[in-house]
């Protein structure tokens, strides 16, 4: 198993959420156990020289990956939902998507002040989604350690939004 094996593996979808979006679908790659976990062990890998306490992962297709990959590393994972799914009192952010608008929570006693959190989602695009789950994150005085995408949309230029943050990202697409 190798990177260009899973870029292959990844199930493109014309116009999906609507016209002119290209949506890379990973149910292709995580239904098959030895490319989620060669997945999971690569991006172990590409973190293995940082001090990460918590993972932190925006809803939903981050928590297919976050939370093996805590796992992995022996650390907790902390989701990060959309408004109203967490139990417990929280803090909101909104922010724009490249199809609208939408907004995130996470629970006030989530990440500890001076905790080493890694950011892990899915997908980067514009890195508006995962700007917010950072300023969510150093709300509650997390210390925001890396950025790790599945896939990254290039072209789209998320990683210039986030270029105060070291992002690592295993495949690349243009939009």
């Amino acid at each position: 198993m190798d990177l260009t094996t899973i870029k292959e593996m990844i199930r493109i979808i014309p116009d999906f959420p609507k016209a002119g979006i290209s949506f890379k679908d990973i149910t292709t790659v995580i239904k098959d156990g030895v490319a989620l976990k060669y997945i999971i062990d690569e991006m172990a890998e590409r973190c293995s020289d940082r001090k990460i306490d918590i993972i932190a992962g925006p809803e939903a297709r981050s928590f297919i990956i976050g939370a093996p990959l805590a796992y992995r590393l022996g650390v907790g994972f902390v989701p990060i939902r959309k408004p109203g799914k967490l139990p417990a009192e929280t803090i909101k952010r909104e922010y724009q998507l490249e199809y609208g608008t939408d907004a995130m929570e996470l629970h006030k006693d989530a990440i500890k002040p001076g905790q080493n959190v890694l950011i892990v989602d899915d997908l980067l695009a514009t890195g508006g989604t995962i700007i917010t789950a950072v300023k969510l994150v150093e709300e509650l005085g997390g210390n925001v350690t890396g950025l790790m995408f599945l896939i990254e949309l290039t072209e789209l230029g998320g990683r210039r939004t986030l270029s105060d943050y070291d992002v690592v990202s295993l495949i690349q697409y243009p939009y």
